[in-house]
């Protein structure tokens, strides 16, 4: 799943309705923090509507709020250090304001409550991914002085009949998420222990959602899922909708909302996944597919189900049916065992694809997961470090030879928003997901321009509307 770091309410966008006619009346207020994926982005979502509901506005300054939930990711020991340290922030917020409530969302929140509750004393409430339902109840137990929890999983809940309240920042994108949990077991990760095994959402509803997103000037939508490529849907009359089929269903919503999805996994994804892209064009061209590691050992040891080989020839089969497609990809650096000889074989592999974006962490050992119990960590910190400097210049030699060789060319780009570092440029994504930096122009945002491509750097393309 892509890591999107951290984001706050306050970026939200300041004329949303979740700022403006849902806070005004508002009597209670929530102020909520989100780290890791783009799963827990929109869980937070799904938890603003439960309390909008329940009478909770949000707001962006935590200071006025009677309750602070942080919504968490346990997928890397950094992740779970920087909660830790917002937590004692928040502890200082306490001591000043007696009646605040102080909760604890996602994945940490299931992984590590009694800790959070007993040892720590830093929260009042710890709420695990399947059971926002139960917040109401629970803030009310932590009311009257009990601690509210409940990290129960399930294996039907999909919130799929919760219209997320949206947080996000340009009002022109958003997440809608399709399924929930995860099947795979990977050995290095946490997820199916923090939130279930896989289930799929209803169509209807995914479409739904879309639908009404699009109706409220929304251009772009990703559907989500830890693997999207493996939802899989049966209506009560006995039609399966595969993945693909969803995909046709909200690319045939209109042609003007655009549809990207996020996270496959290299054995999930099919042909029919591949032709549906082909045939509309408002899918876009554009595939987060993790490699984790170039050394067949080191994804057996991951338990990844593929070798090397395999995932170069799944490569090459996207690029044969979708040749202008945008790859991306996540990389492990430092796995229990990693050689020299393994390290130098990813090199080769991000040497061969040359990925527009990867995400490249080191390896941090996950409490409770199969290569936690099975395989000692034992490649040396400074190795890693070492390695993964040397992962980042090989992904940035060859992310800048793909930026360069677009330029000259011309895309379609959807504006998003004024660039952040400078305000009298726009930014947007092409197909390929690449962000691209030009003068506004007469454009406006949540348009579809043209752009021609003039310069680059390793992360970013630079042009002027056509």
């Amino acid at each position: 799943m892509l890591d999107l770091g951290n984001k706050t309410i306050d970026e939200s966008q300041q004329g949303m309705a979740l700022k403006s006619d849902l806070n005004a009346a508002a009597l209670k207020k929530f102020y909520i923090e989100s780290y890791g994926c783009a799963m827990n982005f929109n869980d937070s979502e799904i938890v603003a509507s439960i309390l909008h509901e329940k009478g909770y506005g949000a707001t962006s300054n935590m200071e006025e709020a009677q309750l602070v939930l942080i919504n968490t990711c346990s997928i890397r020991d950094k992740a779970e250090q920087t909660v830790r340290h917002r937590l004692m922030h928040f502890k200082g917020l306490k001591k000043r304001n007696r009646q605040l409530l102080v909760g604890v969302l996602g994945c940490m929140a299931e992984r590590l409550k009694e800790k959070l509750l007993e040892e720590e004393k830093l929260v009042d409430i710890v709420v695990g991914p399947d059971a926002y339902r139960a917040l109401p109840a629970l803030i009310e137990e932590a009311e009257s002085g009990q601690k509210g929890v409940n990290v129960l999983l399930s294996r039907e809940e999909t919130y799929g009949d919760i219209n997320p309240i949206r947080l996000d920042a340009n009002g022109i994108s958003s997440f809608v998420s399709i399924m929930r949990g995860c099947n795979n077991m990977c050995s290095f990760c946490v997820v199916p222990f923090t939130r279930g095994r896989e289930r799929s959402r209803d169509a209807d509803s995914i479409i739904r959602e879309a639908s009404e997103l699009f109706d409220m000037g929304y251009r772009e939508v990703t559907l989500l899922g830890q693997n999207v490529d493996s939802y899989r849907y049966e209506h009560s009359n006995g039609e399966v909708i595969s993945f693909a089929n969803l995909l046709e269903k909200v690319a045939s919503i209109n042609p003007l909302l655009r549809v990207r999805f996020s996270t496959s996994h290299p054995k999930d994804i099919t042909d029919d996944v591949l032709f549906t892209m082909a045939k509309h064009q408002n899918i876009c061209n554009s595939i987060h597919l993790p490699i984790q590691s170039g050394s067949t050992a080191v994804l057996q040891r991951m338990n990844r189900t593929y070798t090397r080989e395999w995932y170069m020839h799944k490569v090459a089969r996207i690029k044969e049916i979708l040749p202008d497609c945008g790859l991306s990809t996540d990389i492990i650096v430092g796995f229990c065992g990693e050689t020299e000889e393994d390290h130098q074989e990813t090199l080769e592999v991000l040497e061969a694809c040359r990925f527009d974006l990867a995400y490249m962490y080191l390896y941090s050992e996950r409490p409770g997961t199969l290569a936690a119990r099975r395989y000692e960590d034992d490649v040396p910190n400074e190795i890693k470090s070492r390695r993964l400097d040397e992962v980042i210049a090989v992904f940035r030699k060859g992310s800048q030879l793909s930026n360069e060789s677009d330029i000259g060319k011309t895309f379609e780009i959807l504006v998003e928003g004024p660039s952040k570092k400078d305000e009298s440029n726009f930014n947007g994504r092409n197909q390929q997901n690449k962000m691209v930096i030009f003068p506004r122009g007469n454009s406006s945002v949540g348009d579809y321009i043209q752009v021609k491509i003039t310069g680059c750097t390793s992360g970013t393309l630079f042009g002027e509307i056509v």
